[in-house]
């Protein structure tokens, strides 16, 4: 049967597909060049026509399954709704409930940052990116009467360190919190942050925003923290 011939922007981004289901599979540290190559029935050294080294081919694959989950987070605070409104369906979204493929594949990249430069500029640039992204809605929320928050920057800081935390608790331990015990955490930490009244809660049931998922995983991680 013969290959179809792609372009260089589509073998890449075939490659990084590749890339990212490997490391979930496998894990940072187990996974090889030959791995991502097999998986494609490629050769190893048209991976690295592409990707110089293995430690790139990963920095690269993370950076690809976080600006999808940049792009659909941008899509969440975009929409024509409130700041809160806008804020819950972006926390919903992120907090650590399903399965969490991604949340898998973000505590790989951090454990493995620890002893790859690349990786850790990578993932620290993706990470202020989310917290910028926050930080502007809850600014824009505060600035319209919303909602009373004295500093914005910190409350973005607490509330992605509070639900990355919780990420790692429940994904790398089989605890007993349900999903919607989850979510009542999730919205009752931005509720805090917010200032909102007690009432200001959101029901364990339904999604605020569009409801749809990114392409890795129930819950891929948004950027990491």
């Amino acid at each position: 049967m013969t290959r179809v011939r792609l372009s260089v922007a589509e073998r890449r981004e075939e490659l990084l597909r590749a890339a990212v289901e490997q490391i979930e599979a496998r894990g940072v540290a187990a996974v090889r060049i030959a791995d991502v190559a097999s998986a494609l029935g490629v050769s190893n050294a048209l991976v690295l026509y592409h990707f110089a080294s293995k430690e790139q081919l990963v920095a690269a694959a993370f950076a690809h399954a976080a600006e999808a989950d940049l792009a659909h987070l941008r899509r969440l605070l975009g929409q024509r709704s409130t700041a809160v409104r806008r804020l819950r369906a972006a926390v919903r979204w992120y907090a650590p409930t399903g399965q969490a493929k991604g949340w898998r594949l973000w505590i790989e990249g951090w454990a493995a940052s620890l002893r790859d430069p690349e990786l850790r500029r990578v993932a620290a640039s993706l990470d202020q990116e989310w917290k910028a992204a926050l930080t502007r809605v809850i600014a824009e929320g505060a600035a319209a009467g919303e909602f009373s928050c004295p500093d914005p920057a910190e409350a973005a800081w607490r509330l992605t360190a509070f639900l990355d935390g919780l990420a790692v608790q429940t994904t790398a331990y089989a605890g007993p919190l349900s999903r919607a015990a989850m979510l009542r955490w999730a919205d009752a930490a931005l509720v805090r942050e917010l200032d909102l009244p007690d009432g200001d809660r959101e029901g364990s049931g339904g999604e605020d925003g569009d409801g749809s998922e990114s392409g890795y995983g129930e819950d891929a991680r948004p950027g990491g923290g």
